[in-house]
């Protein structure tokens, strides 16, 4: 969709208004100008479970959605359950055309070890790019610490990669500040975080990680790879 279709915004302008704003006030902002075309993606995160705190006493009516693999930690899956039951809000489920069965008989096998990029990329990026048809705006659960490609983001940016408004409302949040909202608000969270799991994604990809190591760290663990492709910088990963 052309910038231009779409409420005149400066991007510029409103990541520096907004840099040292509360992620409450983000979304309010994001919001006013593209509710009902905003939607948000999660991985039900530490973090995405803050905006659903935020989103359930703003807008709930917000469309939110998460890319169900079909890899996922069953502990994620109760968490959506748990959101749903806390909130109301019941974050839509968004599938590739093949279950996991059928995409590893296509392949001869799962392709996560091998070929990780096309993994993300046929079971994330391609469904993910299906569910945002129409829609103006999405919100993101990144954090500009988490690594270099996020520090490299806004509050308010053009995603070219999904020619989409991204709104990042916790972009200037730690990880001390969110799992702080965390407790204050009795805001539920995946239980795999108490054993060791700072960052969760699919569990073939997915690690504990040791202490002193990057919250990351066991995301694709002995990869060079550190992002299924949603926030790389790099358009050529859709």
């Amino acid at each position: 969709m052309p910038v231009e279709t779409l409420p005149e915004v400066d991007f510029a302008a409103a990541s520096s208004r907004l840099d040292a704003a509360h992620p409450r006030e983000i979304l309010a902002w994001a919001i006013e100008r593209y509710h009902p075309k905003l939607m948000m993606a999660t991985a039900f995160g530490p973090e995405g479970c803050v905006l659903l705190h935020l989103l359930a006493e703003i807008q709930p009516g917000v469309r939110v959605i998460n890319l169900d693999t079909g890899y996922q930690f069953d502990e994620t899956l109760q968490l959506r359950d748990r959101i749903a039951t806390r909130y109301g809000i019941e974050v839509e489920l968004i599938r590739p055309d093949t279950t996991v069965a059928e995409y590893e008989a296509m392949h001869a096998g799962p392709l996560y070890a091998t070929h990780p990029d096309q993994c993300c990329r046929d079971r994330k990026m391609i469904p993910l790019r299906r569910a945002i048809v129409g829609y103006d705006g999405w919100i993101s659960a990144i954090r500009a610490d988490q690594s270099n490609d996020r520090g490299r983001a806004e509050i308010v940016q053009w995603d070219a990669k999904f020619g989409l408004v991204k709104i990042n409302p916790l972009l200037r949040w730690t990880k001390r500040d969110v799992w702080a909202f965390i407790v204050t608000n009795d805001v539920p969270y995946n239980r795999l975080h108490d054993q060791g799991y700072p960052s969760i994604g699919c569990w073939p990809c997915t690690r504990a990680v040791a202490a002193g190591e990057d919250e990351r760290a066991g995301r694709w663990a002995g990869q060079a790879k550190t992002e299924c492709g949603l926030h790389s910088l790099d358009s050529s990963q859709l």
